[in-house]
């Protein structure tokens, strides 16, 4: 099987360092790590990759066309801003899962509104690191469903 891309938007590097309060001790190293266990335990694999750059997020969707069964992003805040990454997603054709550490209803409105949502199967924020395996997750169930479909 392909496996999914876990995508992560900007100032994702700096995890465990940006506004602990809000996105955790975790690093992105942590997060990585704890994807592929988990990914590992449902039988998929993960090719995770972070840019500070929209373009080059939206040239790994292209990528992720031919060469990944799945997409979950953490567009972080292009995720607001983005029409790009809405459009790369939606030309993707695959299963997708936007995915945030933090609950973005409870901080400032313009966190409220997600460019990317509507071309994407889900939305998990608010579970910290636990949004990412909840995201595999719920990827992991579609991609079975659609073989099955």
């Amino acid at each position: 099987m392909k496996p999914v891309f876990v995508l992560n938007g900007p100032n994702l590097n700096l995890l465990g360092l940006r506004e602990p309060a809000i996105y955790g001790a975790a690093t992105l190293k942590d997060v990585e790590t704890r994807c592929r266990d988990h990914a590992s335990s449902l039988g998929l694999s993960v090719d995770f990759r972070q840019s500070n750059i929209e373009g080059e997020l939206v040239s790994w969707i292209h990528e992720a066309r031919d060469k990944a069964s799945g997409i979950a992003i953490n567009a972080g805040a292009y995720t607001h801003t983005s029409v790009a990454l809405h459009d790369a997603l939606k030309a993707a054709d695959l299963p997708c899962v936007e995915l945030h550490l933090s609950n973005v209803y409870k901080r400032e409105a313009f966190r409220h509104t997600s460019l990317i949502a509507p071309a994407v199967n889900g939305v998990i924020c608010g579970f910290g690191t636990e949004s990412y395996v909840l995201a595999l997750t719920a990827l992991h169930s579609i991609i079975i469903a659609n073989k099955k479909g």
